[in-house]
């Protein structure tokens, strides 16, 4: 059973992690509080949502003079990464440690670079791409600050996210289309084995991390279900919804340099076409060993994608 600490949650983001975490945290009986850049289009009930500029460290102790617990999910835009995540990182580091408040990060496998499989928590971080050294010079700062004695902090990793929306390789790209019946290309080899992550699963092992003093002074991997590939994701997005399959296939490099010219997102993620060249598998052993955390069920978290988007298309 996870014990939450005592005092005000704060949460900054609310993404696909952010707003898990929030709920997570409710559930829990914590005093959670939102803070996010602009007002949220759903806010989470029973948490307190303020809007501030999360750049900005005296805003936020304006915003939220108080926090036991900081969990960092925010999410720049992905081709500002390099521009963003400083400010973010020292204003945030900041407001923690005025709040003397642990700091829990979402982060992701950026950091380790075109690493051989599987990966640990151990690896050294050697990116050399913008956005994985943004996220990697942010953890690092961030660790500096704890070994110095000046915050307690951890940061939690995940591999790319199964979810509902635009930032997930398997949301909107793909399972709508599934539904119509119609092909799918993806970025990426389709036939490398790939892990994935739920992120309600990162949100719990930010509650986890952050709440127990095990889980302080470094990174830890999010519970992962066992590796599959791009093409199997889609196969088995279609058994859940219960329509025929379709055919995935990988966006042809001329279309996808031409889609790079006008789509800095795209672009960027050139960047990380080494993650399906070859097999890029998750060690999440140590978080499972340690806290008992396992992933959560890989036919329900494809049966939830699923259903987010045959509600939406009934709304439509």
């Amino acid at each position: 059973m996870i014990v939450v600490s005592k005092g005000q949650h704060v949460v900054i983001g609310l993404g696909n992690v952010g707003r898990s975490l929030a709920q997570q945290l409710v559930a829990d009986g914590a005093d959670v509080t939102v803070l996010t850049r602009t007002a949220p289009q759903i806010r989470v009930s029973g948490a307190t949502h303020v809007v501030a500029n999360l750049g900005n460290l005296r805003e936020l102790w304006g915003k939220v003079p108080q926090a036991s617990v900081i969990y960092n999910c925010a999410n720049p835009p992905y081709q500002h990464w390099s521009r963003e995540w400083p400010h973010l990182t020292r204003a945030i580091n900041a407001f923690a440690q005025s709040a003397g408040a642990v700091l829990a990060t979402t982060s992701n496998l950026y950091g380790y670079g075109p690493a051989e499989s599987p990966l640990k928590e151990t690896l050294p971080l050697r990116a050399t791409f913008r956005n994985g050294r943004a996220r990697l010079l942010s953890w690092q700062d961030t660790l500096a600050l704890h070994r110095k004695g000046h915050l307690r902090v951890t940061e939690v990793r995940g591999s790319d996210y199964i979810c509902s929306g635009s930032q997930s390789r398997m949301g909107d790209r793909v399972v709508p289309r599934v539904l119509s019946g119609k092909n799918v290309q993806l970025l990426g080899k389709v036939d490398t084995p790939h892990s994935w992550t739920f992120p309600a699963d990162v949100a719990r092992a930010l509650i986890v991390a952050a709440n127990d003093e095990r889980g302080w002074g470094r990174a830890w991997h999010v519970p992962s279900n066992p590796p599959k590939t791009q093409a199997q994701v889609v196969d088995e997005i279609a058994d859940a919804a219960g329509v025929k399959r379709v055919k995935a296939s990988t966006v042809p490099r001329g279309a996808l340099r031409l889609a790079s010219l006008g789509n800095p997102v795209i672009r960027e993620l050139r960047d990380t076409d080494y993650q399906f060249a070859k097999p890029f598998i998750l060690d999440s052993s140590a978080m499972s060993s340690t806290f008992g955390l396992e992933p959560s069920p890989w036919d329900d978290g494809l049966a939830n994608l699923v259903d987010y988007y045959v509600r939406l298309q009934k709304k439509a």
